[in-house]
């Protein structure tokens, strides 16, 4: 009888904690990404066969995935599989946790609600192209964007962007009639010309991010026999991508010819010069690797001599992206205007070995733009910051996984801490997705919660009531012996 006292205690015991529990579950029914607590009963020592009451063996968590709410908040991620998102607090304390409702800090981190640090790769010191030496960040003067373009490898993120003062209101008329003389227009020409160019090989290295090889411009040479030129009824004439330039007879063979080679430079993308003493045009495609029609050269009715003696070479990778990117930069210098190009970039390596860091958001404590804040976007953990047309990549989040994630250690916060029975934590970006704009819910079902309750509370009543019965027949054994 006595022993059926405590076996009625003990499940008095295992029942209140067991209560205690399931309320809990239930309180955090709309916790974001809390994970339900699940006990575990089991029986306890025997004694020839009679059992001594039971015991909660463990109160572990049930980490299975919570349903997805898309918030549409662009700070907020979630995982889709398994593992954890790192935090730290001010104290350098390493945490883990599921919960993905973020923010940017005051200092421009990322960090959860309660300002613990959002741990990742962060964003590398800048890459500059310029044309002014003491300009390295974007600012008001950069009025004309130029290109945007995400550049991935196995090894690194990188974001490439361009842009230029007014070339606009800079550009004017220069240099000589007959050699390379250009015309405002042609010059704004030239650029668009390029910039479309520009554009096109960040595609292509973006697609074959290769070291690859440079390209090179196309230079053709027509020579005119300027001894046919006699009088105003005399013309030169030569075909470009198959448009005919007709030059009349102007004052004086030098006059016509320089005429001619002023009609080609205007044409946007070429320049072209002339020697008057050997009647030599030549034309030369500002664009590297793009091929150029040479037709018919002809003074008057008579075909003169056209060679190509530079051939183009279409390259490719950086290299060839380097290459137009120089010409772009030439031409816009050409325009009295100033060429920039970031590069920022992330080095993926850091990943596998889970060496991370606060993941800094504003562009202007990144030396990307004098303007701090953009609009944050997320794709699967790599996080960009944009800022009218142009987009940088600045950190990505980096999540972690565990050999025994129910050996975590809870600590309150949706936070957990690892333990010597998790093991240490493992790189987990292979085997989950970070969904953007997107929360975790709670995995505690409340419909389960209220039955686990009533089941709970009746299995407390019932050991409530062993314990009664066991007091009525130490009573009844107590009055038999008198």
């Amino acid at each position: 009888m006595i022993d059926a006292l405590y076996n009625g205690i003990s499940g008095l015991n295992i029942y209140q904690k067991a209560l205690d529990s399931e309320s809990n579950n239930i309180a955090n029914v709309n916790t974001v990404s809390y994970k339900a607590d699940q006990v575990t009963f089991a029986d306890m020592m025997y004694q020839k066969g009679f059992g001594k009451g039971a015991n909660i063996v463990s109160i572990g968590k049930d980490f299975k995935q919570g349903s997805m709410k898309i918030t549409g908040n662009a700070y907020d991620m979630a995982i889709a599989g398994d593992g954890y998102f790192t935090v730290t607090d001010v104290n350098k304390n390493i945490f883990y946790t599921r919960a993905g409702n973020f923010r940017m800090g005051t200092d421009g981190t990322l960090q959860t609600p309660d300002g613990l640090k959002v741990q990742g790769l962060g964003m590398q010191a800048p890459s500059i192209v310029g044309t002014n030496p003491n300009t390295s960040v974007f600012g008001d003067t950069h009025t004309n964007f130029l290109a945007t373009q995400n550049i991935n490898s196995a090894t690194q993120m990188q974001t490439i962007n361009a842009k230029a003062t007014d070339f606009q209101s800079t550009a004017t008329t220069s240099g000589t009639s007959g050699n390379n003389y250009k015309t405002a227009s042609s010059k704004i020409s030239d650029i668009e010309a390029l910039t479309n160019e520009y554009k096109l090989q960040l595609g292509l290295y973006s697609n074959t991010p290769i070291a690859g090889s440079s390209s090179v411009p196309q230079t053709s040479v027509a020579t005119f026999d300027t001894s046919m030129l006699n009088g105003t009824s005399d013309n030169v004439s030569i075909f470009v991508d198959n448009t005919q330039y007709l030059q009349s007879f102007d004052t004086d063979k030098k006059t016509t010819l320089n005429k001619l080679s002023d009609q080609i430079s205007k044409i946007k993308g070429f320049t072209s010069s002339v020697d008057t003493t050997t009647g030599e045009l030549t034309i030369t495609s500002l664009i590297p690797g793009k091929f150029i029609t040479i037709g018919t050269a002809k003074v008057n009715d008579s075909n003169m001599n056209t060679k190509t003696t530079v051939t183009p070479v279409s390259g490719n990778g950086l290299a060839s992206l380097t290459s137009v990117k120089d010409a772009l930069k030439k031409a816009i210098e050409g325009a009295g205007a100033e060429f920039l190009e970031i590069t920022s970039s992330i080095n993926l390596a850091d990943q596998q070995t889970l060496t991370l860091q606060d993941i800094q958001l504003k562009l202007d404590a990144l030396n990307l733009t004098t303007v701090p804040f953009g609009d944050i976007s997320v794709d699967n953990g790599a996080i960009y910051m944009k800022q009218g047309n142009s987009k940088f990549i600045v950190g990505k989040v980096v999540t972690a996984t565990f050999n025994d994630s129910i050996s975590l250690d809870p600590q309150g916060g949706n936070r957990y801490r690892e333990t010597k029975l998790s093991g240490k934590p493992i790189f987990a970006g292979s085997i989950n997705n970070i969904q953007n704009k997107t929360l975790e819910l709670s995995n505690s079902e409340l419909s389960e919660g209220l039955v686990n309750l009533m089941v709970y509370q009746r299995s407390f009543e019932a050991n409530s009531k062993s314990v009664t019965t066991s007091d009525e027949l130490l009573k009844t054994a107590i009055q038999l012996k008198k």
